[in-house]
């Protein structure tokens, strides 16, 4: 036996009779569960060491540019750390239930801390605070329910913006507000908008114009020029054809915008557009691939971008005079996870991660080209040499471009030194405007290490990082299309030696929750089981029931189910119209208070699994939304998905 962890659970599925019925509806801790059996100790303890793998992110610098807020979990959840230099301890700032969002240090260095966010329970309703680190106390910038996005501080650091949806649920709109407030009174609207998709795509550093962005789909953007006295919104720069916008920044002068977006390409590219004249010059057209991070120095002399090149990151800066760009050299192979220039803009803060190592902070001398790193992340007293490196291969599958079968990509995580064909589960990404990348999972390493599963991530149609024309295969009455790029993913396996297309189980979150339940609607009996966590298991009652500020918005990608066709369609392709289909057993996971895909599609897909006498194991979390976002929660319900996998994936000859 390959390892303890297996031969146990070997041990406990041989040696104790199977129960005649499902366990009851229980609560454990804050989750409520049904149908699963007790999991045994050994096995939620090799979990916990797991995900006592920690990582770094790059939160923002500190005031005087010196030291770095990043945020680690050490307890439940993720906090703020402070770090004073490379190895230097991290010391906690924060020690709150939740987790923390945004964070952003105020520019005006009389003010000693920095704004963030925090909602409750995972219901994304946001609110926005500034951290002290005088006092060490916090205060409410906001209204306390509504959800709130903050945009940016003013250049001085003396006022900020926000967007919130408290007028009436669905729309946005912009507030700009003192810093500190001069008065009590709560602040009103400077700009009411249509929609949930707004943001403040750049702000001039004179303060007296914004470029608003009005997301539509991930395919369609719109830009406005906002001019803060007057009030007044004005188009910019319109198309004929729809543009996605990525990413935008003022010139110095403002004069001008640095923006990144797909007009005329398949791919998001960085370009610079005159406002006077109107003129767009392409910038980095030659990188075949995404722009995908942008920050301009804070003197405007030059600017930092990303590329997603097949998943990895590559790094590059930019001179704002010449519009020269040339490549960092020495960044590690693996994916940037986000970067901040210091005020000087002679330093630059990144997270790096990589499928064999953790998040963790780096600084990067521009001048001299030298990566420091800040933050080495625990381990959980595992061997970091057993992580698992995945193989970037592509399979065809059923339509074909230019008279060649189409290429999915793919990560293939195998377990080390396997011999023979190894049993494989199929990790989909959620979005669906998403792409799995090459990061650290400790999930991923403990089913390769401890199971000996292989993992499969493909990125089908649909999926971002591939090109706009990619993006928009999967759209409205094509949504099945992805799927069936599951069926041929099976196809290819069952070419592979060391895989076993007989022992195959599908797993996914969000949207991969709903390609979960399609891959077991559509592939039944080439599968042992499924996990669905908070997937869509009807298109109609989940655009009837998301929260209305998103509705739109996934009606964009989807469909719109109040068009008769369209809902027709839905229940086609939804999967609670075919849940007949599915014989093989589900775990289902669904967090309480999710906003994004509620309850009730979690829920009804339990029920009717239920009636028809289908095995499923559910999990409801009751301080969750759309995440796993506390350990604890996260500790129990990768168990349960080791022990399932273990019952029906791994047994032979079911």
């Amino acid at each position: 036996m390959k390892n303890l962890l297996l031969a146990a659970l070997l041990l406990t599925a041989a040696g104790a009779p199977r129960a005649q019925t499902a366990p009851a509806r229980r609560d454990v801790g804050n989750l409520t569960i049904e149908g699963i059996p007790a999991l045994p100790p050994d096995l939620l303890a090799r979990v916990d060491q797991y995900q006592n793998v920690r990582g770094a992110s790059v939160a923002d610098w500190d005031r005087d540019g010196k030291g770095l807020f990043v945020s680690t979990r050490f307890a439940e959840v993720p906090q703020i750390h402070y770090v004073a230099g490379p190895g230097a301890d991290r010391r906690q700032i924060t020690f709150f239930k939740e987790p923390l969002a945004t964070v952003a240090t105020c520019p005006d260095k009389r003010q000693n801390g920095f704004l963030y966010s925090r909602d409750q329970g995972g219901d994304e309703n946001y609110q926005l605070y500034f951290f002290d680190l005088g006092t060490g106390s916090s205060r409410l910038l906001t209204d306390g329910k509504s959800r709130h996005v903050f945009q940016g501080w003013n250049r001085a650091g003396t006022q900020l913006a926000y967007v919130g949806n408290q007028r009436n649920g669905a729309d946005l709109d912009l507030f700009v507000v003192d810093f500190p407030a001069k008065t009590a009174a709560p602040p009103a609207a400077l700009l009411e908008l249509k929609g949930g998709g707004w943001r403040v795509a750049a702000w001039a550093d004179d303060g007296r114009q914004m470029v608003l962005q009005n997301y539509k789909s991930a395919a369609e953007s719109e830009l406005f020029r906002f001019d803060l006295a007057s009030r007044q919104l004005t188009p910019l720069h319109q198309t004929a054809a729809p543009v996605a916008y990525s990413g935008v920044e003022f010139s110095r002068d403002a004069k001008g915008l640095f923006l990144v977006s797909d007009e005329g390409s398949e791919f998001q590219t960085l370009r610079y557009l005159d406002l006077a004249s109107g003129r767009l010059t392409p910038l980095s057209a030659p990188i075949p691939w995404d722009v995908e991070g942008l920050e301009r120095s804070r003197d405007g002399g030059q600017l930092v971008f990303s590329t997603n090149e097949g998943g990895y990151s590559k790094l590059y800066v930019l001179d704002a005079n010449t519009r020269a760009y040339r490549p960092v050299a020495n960044v590690p192979k693996g994916v940037i996870g986000g970067f901040k220039l210091n005020d000087d803009g002679r330093r630059l803060a990144l997270t790096l991660a990589s499928a064999t190592s953790s998040a963790d902070a780096y600084v990067l001398d521009l001048a001299g080209g030298q990566l420091t790193r800040w933050t080495t992340s625990e381990v959980g007293g595992l061997n970091p040499a057993a992580f698992v490196e995945p193989e970037l291969v592509q399979y065809p599958t059923f339509d074909q471009v230019s008279g060649r079968p189409r290429l999915i990509p793919a990560f293939i995580y195998r377990p080390k030194n396997a011999r023979g064909k190894v049993p494989v589960l199929l990790s989909i990404h959620g979005g669906p405007e998403g792409q799995s990348l090459p990061n650290f999972s400790a999930l991923i390493n403990l089913l390769v290490n401890e199971l000996g599963v292989a993992v499969a991530v493909p990125n089908v149609r649909g999926s971002t990082g591939y090109g706009k024309t990619y993006l928009g295969l999967d759209n409205g009455p094509r949504r099945e299309d992805s799927v069936k790029d599951i069926g041929a993913l099976l196809d290819w396996i069952a070419t592979q030696p060391g895989l076993d297309a007989t022992r195959v189980a599908v797993f996914g979150g969000s949207y991969g929750g709903y390609m979960s339940l399609a891959t077991m609607t559509n592939y039944n009996e080439r599968m042992r089981c499924g996990i669905d966590l908070f997937g869509i298991s009807n298109f109609a009652t989940f655009l009837k029931n998301t929260s209305p500020y998103r509705a739109d918005l996934r009606r964009a990608e989807y469909g719109d189910e109040r068009d008769p066709a369209m809902l027709k369609a839905f229940e086609a392709i939804s999967p609670i119209h075919k849940i007949k289909n599915i014989t093989r057993p589900m775990l289902v996971y669904q967090g309480q208070n999710d906003p994004r895909v509620p309850l009730s599609e979690s829920e009804q897909m339990v029920a009717g699994l239920k009636k028809q006498g289908t095995t499923v194991w559910y999990i409801l979390a009751k301080d969750e939304g759309h995440s796993l976002a506390k350990k604890a929660n996260r500790d129990y319900t990768y168990g349960a998905m080791m022990l399932f996998l273990q019952e029906n994936l791994l047994r032979p000859g079911i």
